[in-house]
């Protein structure tokens, strides 16, 4: 397991928790915060896909990275998503959030499909030249629709020295193709929510970026996988046994992490509501006796 880099661990995205009037909710989110710090969090996320940051305003997603890095108290470092759509949005947003105290951002591709891979590395790389901060990059083509080759996240980094991580959004057999590509290089996270954890520091992730949901179980089967004895590979294991039913469950789509993934975090976290910004997936009875019982199993987070 690549530990050695100087950001690694298991990184809890944030959920935006929204109030019955649509706004932000203040509380929740610095509940939420200031629970994953409590419980063992290496970093903090934000303004990801679990975020939905498609549907809060530029002011909004300002309005959390500074609520955010006002609850963490400086306990753990900041990574902020840059999803502006322009090479002079994105250097500008991810310049204010240095300037606010982010410890590196990671950087979506922007809005046009259908380009080049070169395209997508050249736009990337203009951002990079001009940020203050270490960047990653969010290397998600099966929920982005676009991505770079093992071979184009090597070659980026040899064109931008801040190019330090990777925020990858796939199968470990293709992680670890980058892993290799880069040769410890650059620090590769997963996201997926978790899902094939062991696998994926086997493979040489230096942690992972899921949501707050079963985070918790995360940073402790990273703790164990990071300790050689057998015992505690298979601790490991144990725990990661225990949450992989929650994690399917959530997995199935973007739209179920966001419905019923949110509410098993909220569930854990103690909050009574969950209140969507629509377009959003309703949630069925049947679906919430599952998250119910999810969150039962998982536990409540202090």
């Amino acid at each position: 397991m690549a530990t050695n880099s100087s950001f690694s661990g298991i990184y809890p995205m944030m959920y935006a928790f929204f109030r019955s009037d649509g706004a932000l909710d203040r509380k929740a989110m610095r509940h939420q915060v200031r629970s994953c710090v409590r419980n063992g969090a290496h970093g903090i996320a934000l303004l990801g896909l679990a975020s939905e940051v498609g549907k809060l305003s530029s002011a909004e997603r300002r309005e959390l990275v500074e609520w955010a890095v006002e609850d963490a108290g400086g306990a753990v470092p900041i990574a902020v998503t840059v999803s502006e759509p322009q090479v002079g949005t994105q250097v500008e947003f991810a310049n204010w959030a240095k300037k606010r105290g982010a410890s590196w951002v990671i950087l979506q591709p922007p809005p046009e499909r259908g380009m080049p891979e070169s395209w997508y590395a050249d736009f990337f790389a203009a951002v990079m030249e001009r940020v203050e901060l270490p960047c990653a990059i969010q290397n998600a083509p099966e929920y982005l629709g676009v991505g770079l080759g093992p071979e184009s996240i090597a070659a980026l980094h040899d064109r931008c020295p801040n190019f330090s991580l990777v925020k990858g959004e796939g199968p470990v057999l293709v992680v670890r193709s980058i892993v290799e590509a880069v040769a410890g290089r650059i620090a590769v996270f997963n996201g997926r929510g978790g899902l094939e954890l062991p696998d994926n520091l086997r493979a040489g992730c230096a942690g992972m970026i899921p949501a707050t949901d079963t985070f918790d179980y995360q940073v402790r089967i990273f703790e164990l996988m990071r300790r050689t004895a057998a015992s505690d590979e298979r601790a490991a294991e144990d725990l990661y046994r225990k949450i992989l039913p929650a994690i399917v469950f959530t997995l199935q789509s973007l739209d179920t992490l966001l419905c019923y993934g949110k509410r098993i975090a909220a569930l854990r976290l103690g909050f009574s509501e969950v209140h969507d910004r629509t377009p959003a997936l309703a949630p069925t009875p049947f679906g919430m006796d599952c998250a119910n019982r999810y969150a039962e199993m998982l536990g409540p987070l202090a």
